[in-house]
């Protein structure tokens, strides 16, 4: 119950910041045209409390959740007076520009806050910036069918040259069920093959079943257990085991099964002594090593009692390349949002994937409990998807409205006022059936999360 209070609180509070942040993009530039604001408020509702200034209420109000802003004349129903400061007096690409800041405010809070984040601390895990080389093939995966096989180094993905796996990882996910061209280096030679990523989990979200070398790096050690005996610190980089190089850490269960290889071993029996050669400060040093052979995490297997190192990427960027870096992955974030809006209308990806509030509080509520800077991160991913969201041509929303100024310019005359309110009946129609499906989908992952 507490966890589920603290993602509704933490979801209120970030989605309000952001339609607080919309609606003042509307706000700024319908003052800057000289059009009559006559309520900016923070929360919908009741007037709580505030001031007025001029024309306008700044106010305060009972539901926390954004804000809103009421302009002279907005509404095509009501009596106009060719007042200039009313907002259907003004000319079409004053509205326009009025009706867009909002989604343009969404985007540019996206920037600012990736921006500042990486100012201040940049960090993802190493192998996301690493050359895409396969560390591990899953049994009975898509990656496995194709060929793929641990060692190989991922050339070229359906059109991405030379990918890192961050690359690889988020054209995986949006690729379900399709068959993506791959070329790959196997000992320095080139091989075309094919790969069909399966849809899996409650999003249906590709999955080809590879995962990336993850360096050899110590990062814990269970005093005790062989590793520990035989002198194993964190920090060491295991090269080799018998001589057989381990280039990944995906390597080292392989090489402990293939040194004990035609022995008979039950929970608990030891096996034959081993040579690990691990690098240590700059120099080789070289360990003897036996493995016990039992259940861990469920699995019977050959062990030595040590865990990889998390290795993360943790920097702090100057401005200019903060800035970069934000405008870069919010660019490939709007392309890969279109992507997904495109691969869903055409039915090559789930709809299972869009998520209501519901899904929204769960991803915030598990950022906030994450740390600050995860939260961050996922706030800045609202903010981008509440400004794309709002560019969408439906009505009721901006992009609805910049459609028909579009057509209205088009055809050189305002249209009337009973086809717009048919048209926005229709919007709003579209939307709850949207809200409702979310909802569900979201309802169901978490009923029956498989």
């Amino acid at each position: 119950m507490n966890t589920v209070l603290t993602d509704i609180v933490v979801v209120i509070v970030v989605l309000g910041f952001m339609i607080f942040i919309h609606e003042a993009g509307h706000f700024l530039a319908a003052k800057a045209f000289g059009i009559r604001v006559l309520i900016f408020s923070f929360g919908f509702g009741k007037r709580l409390f505030g001031i007025k200034r001029g024309d306008t209420d700044y106010r305060v109000s009972a539901l926390p959740l954004g804000g809103y802003v009421k302009m002279a004349g907005d509404d095509p129903s009501d009596v106009h007076h060719d007042d200039p400061g009313e907002f259907l007096s003004r000319p079409r690409w004053q509205r326009f520009v009025v009706i867009v800041m909002g989604p343009v405010m969404n985007i540019l809070l996206a920037v600012v806050l990736l921006a500042c984040l990486y100012h201040y601390h940049f960090q993802k895990p190493a192998f996301e910036e690493q050359p895409a080389v396969v560390g591990e093939i899953e049994p009975g995966s898509a990656a496995e069918a194709a060929g793929v096989r641990p060692g190989d180094l991922i050339a070229k993905l359906d059109g991405l040259k030379n990918p890192k796996w961050e690359d690889v990882e988020i054209k995986t996910l949006m690729s379900a069920g399709e068959t993506l061209p791959v070329e790959i280096v196997r000992d320095g030679q080139p091989l075309r093959l094919e790969v069909k990523p399966k849809a899996e989990g409650p999003d249906r979200l590709g999955n080809a079943g590879w995962a990336a070398c993850v360096p050899a790096v110590v990062g814990e050690v269970d005093s005790g257990r062989p590793a520990a005996k035989a002198g194993v610190m964190p920090g060491d980089l295991i090269v080799s085991m018998n001589g057989q190089p381990i280039a990944c850490w995906q390597d080292v269960v392989p090489a402990l099964k293939a040194a004990n290889a035609g022995l008979n071993a039950h929970n608990g029996d030891v096996g034959r002594p081993a040579d690990l050669a691990v690098q240590r400060n700059g120099a080789t040093v070289h360990l003897r090593l036996t493995a016990v052979y039992g259940e861990v995490q469920g699995v019977e297997k050959w062990y030595v009692g040590i865990l990889p190192r998390n290795l993360m990427v943790v920097r702090q960027l100057p401005w200019d390349k903060a800035i970069e870096a934000s405008v870069g992955d919010n660019v490939r974030n709007c392309v890969v949002t279109f992507d997904t809006i495109g691969k869903i209308l055409t039915r090559k990806m789930s709809a299972r994937s869009l998520s209501s509030p519901i899904g929204i509080a769960q991803y915030a509520g598990e950022a906030y409990r994450a740390g600050f800077s995860d939260l961050l991160l996922v706030a800045a991913f609202i903010s981008l998807q509440l400004g794309i969201f709002n560019l969408l041509p439906i009505p009721v929303l901006d992009g609805g409205q910049i459609l028909l100024l579009l057509i209205e310019a088009v055809i050189r005359r305002d249209l009337s006022v009973a086809v717009k309110e048919r048209i926005l009946q229709a919007g709003i129609a579209f939307l709850l059936l949207l809200v409702a499906f979310t909802v569900y989908n979201d309802i169901v992952k978490i009923v029956r999360p498989g």
